[in-house]
């Protein structure tokens, strides 16, 4: 149980983008927040998720809950990714190809956010069509769970795994 709690604090926390929303009443406009959060170990594990509330610390709160909870396990090899991948969602595409050692993080806003929770330290990326921060963050979340790590592969390849 220590190690559980402890684990939580390890996690990076990123703040991609927060939204003031108005839903117009009666009275005149009602304003509350919309939080989009990625959450990761920094060691292959990250998640986004978006909060909403009335309050900006308890819409990024809401996020961050939900984001520990739904998180992927991205492969890396050598802090990057073992092979170049293309993540789509809606208009937003992004490209992530490796790099070698010491290139950095070359990627924007909310692509940085996602690559640098996840603990990718070498990457290379693009993003091509919207720059909407939802679209790009679920983009780059797509691509990432495309990756395959080369244990992973030579398995998939190997005749014995086709018989079991």
């Amino acid at each position: 149980m220590e190690t559980y709690s402890s684990n939580k604090s390890e996690l990076v926390e990123r703040v991609v983008h927060i939204s003031r929303v108005a839903k117009v009443v009666k009275g005149g406009k009602r304003f509350s927040f919309s939080a989009l959060m990625v959450v990761g170990d920094g060691h292959g594990r990250v998640g986004y998720a978006v909060g909403k509330a009335k309050e900006v610390p308890a819409a990024i709160k809401k996020a961050t809950d939900r984001a520990k909870v739904d998180m992927i396990t991205v492969p890396i090899t050598n802090a990057t990714i073992p092979h170049e991948v293309f993540g789509r969602y809606g208009a937003g595409k992004v490209v992530m190809k490796p790099a070698s050692l010491g290139t950095g993080v070359i990627a924007g806003g909310p692509v940085r956010a996602v690559i640098e929770a996840a603990g990718i330290g070498n990457i290379l990326t693009k993003c091509i069509g919207t720059n909407n921060p939802h679209n790009v963050v679920k983009a780059t979340l797509d691509g990432l769970k495309q990756l395959i790590s080369p244990e992973e592969k030579i398995r998939l390849r190997s005749p014995n795994a086709k018989n079991d």
